[in-house]
């Protein structure tokens, strides 16, 4: 029983901190909230994951890995548009991948745990990426599609920027797929609206 027990705090813990620090960004998601958010007390979170730190790597780690791991190369774009556009869910479960372009944005200039987390997972973002391209420099090619993401990403989310932080998510989605056809020349068309 005690493993059942743990094994649901555990996944509380990283439910609200995926949350809180999309929300706030790592520097001011506050321990002592996280652990309240999950109803925990704090000394959980430091059973569980030994420091602020390591649980925001853990948070970073499982929503970009789990949408990586889902997500066929071809259509990663469409999906982390999809993710990022929708508006959070209206059960309040915002968990996952759908949360982790918003934790990476808010967390961008953070302390170097957080630069090195970001990179790591950009990093494998842009090889999907690069993957959907024969060309010599797909590399670069990889890179410019991620880069653009992360601006529509941060210009929505984190700025606000009219009119694209209202637009309708159908409408972004099949202008950046219909545009990042042109440099990646594997992607699917989009198909339309997506479940998130």
């Amino acid at each position: 029983m005690p493993t059942r027990d743990s094994a649901s705090t555990r996944r509380r813990l990283l439910r609200a901190a995926s949350e809180l620090f999309a929300e706030r960004g790592y520097e001011r998601a506050t321990v002592r909230d996280i652990a309240a958010r999950a109803g925990v007390n704090q000394a959980l979170l430091f059973r569980h994951f030994g420091s602020k730190r390591a649980l925001f790597g853990q948070v970073v780690s499982h929503d970009g890995q789990e949408q990586l791991r889902g997500t066929p190369p071809e259509r990663l774009v469409e999906t982390v548009l999809a993710s990022m556009l929708a508006p959070p869910a209206s059960d309040g479960d915002s968990a996952g991948s759908g949360r982790c372009l918003e934790t990476l944005l808010r967390s961008v200039g953070s302390a170097d745990e957080v630069s090195a987390a970001v990179t790591a997972l950009g990093d494998d973002y842009a090889r999907a990426l690069a993957s959907l391209s024969d060309a010599d420099d797909n590399r670069l090619r990889g890179d410019l599609a991620l880069s653009w993401l992360v601006g529509i990403g941060l210009m929505r989310v984190v700025v606000g920027r009219q009119p694209l932080a209202d637009a309708d998510a159908d409408d972004v989605t099949s202008l950046v797929v219909s545009t990042l056809g042109h440099l990646l020349e594997g992607m699917a068309p989009h198909q339309g609206p997506s479940p998130v």
